[in-house]
């Protein structure tokens, strides 16, 4: 398979499955999860959660699971979190598996969840660690938003760091959103508050952008020869996937045909 032609079956591949969460959206979830930096771990220990988000796609009800909210229910003050950490982080993982449990069908949207840095399997080990046995979900159940993307609109849909940036692109709110420094820099000052209101704007941003993208209305950097690339192939599948530029390439091949014509014309009337 060609370049030009594996890169049209992608994006199409890509409309396609954006056409069915939307079309089947009962069966579709958004996650994404708040931990502290594994950067600065030591001995290769795995990052502690502080906060889970999962929202349904149909109606946008989120349910979280975090740090400060079984601590409040424990009447465990913030200072003392720290040092009941791992009970805490126990009774959260608890309930945030009891709730994949009931949802043994559905589709899992995320953003880069696909590792034991970061991602459902740094949260099964992290469950493991503190005793507990996780609910695995299955591989084909998992939507990486970042890699349908790229499928979509290609490479250079927007500047790293991706998402922050096509949020601010589409003046989608940044109000209580905190980068990966400053979300590592709150989990050293124990502001799992903050770390879960982060959590739940990005739960609420990626079901924006997602939303958008569906509608065909994402503002992103890409142009048309990034998305389908600069060759004769790549202009035919733009042709395919653009009514616009599949006009402009009628009236081109009418035109230069006219002209054709009326050259032979001149040619034999001589």
């Amino acid at each position: 398979m060609s370049k030009p032609s594996e890169r049209f079956k992608k994006r199409k591949n890509a409309k396609e499955l954006l056409q069915k969460i939307s079309d089947n959206s009962l069966e579709y979830l958004i996650i994404h999860y708040s931990c502290e930096s594994f950067y600065d771990l030591p001995e290769g220990n795995t990052p502690r959660i502080t906060s889970i988000g999962v929202r349904y796609v149909k109606n946008a009800q989120t349910h979280s699971f975090s740090i400060h909210k079984i601590a409040e229910l424990r009447q465990i003050a913030p200072n003392e979190i720290n040092q009941n950490y791992n009970i805490l982080e126990k009774a959260m993982l608890d309930e945030y598996f009891q709730f994949v449990s009931k949802h043994p069908n559905h589709k899992w949207i995320h953003i880069n969840m696909r590792n034991i840095n970061y991602g459902f399997e740094a949260i099964n080990h992290r469950y493991r660690v503190l005793g507990g046995t996780p609910i695995d979900i299955n591989d084909d159940s998992k939507i990486d938003l970042a890699r349908l993307f790229i499928d979509l609109y290609g490479k250079e849909y927007a500047p790293h760091p991706r998402f922050e940036s096509l949020y601010i692109l589409n003046n989608i709110t940044m109000s209580d959103f905190l980068n990966g420094e400053e979300e590592a820099q709150a989990f050293v000052e124990g502001n799992y508050v903050g770390l879960h209101q982060s959590t739940l704007r990005k739960i609420d941003n990626m079901h924006n952008v997602l939303s958008l993208a569906n509608e065909n209305d994402l503002k992103n950097k890409s142009n048309l020869f990034q998305i389908y690339g600069i060759s004769i192939a790549g202009l035919y599948y733009m042709s395919k996937d653009n009514w616009i530029v599949a006009i402009i390439f009628w009236l081109i091949n009418t035109s230069i045909a006219a002209l054709i014509g009326i050259g032979i014309t001149s040619f034999f009337s001589k």
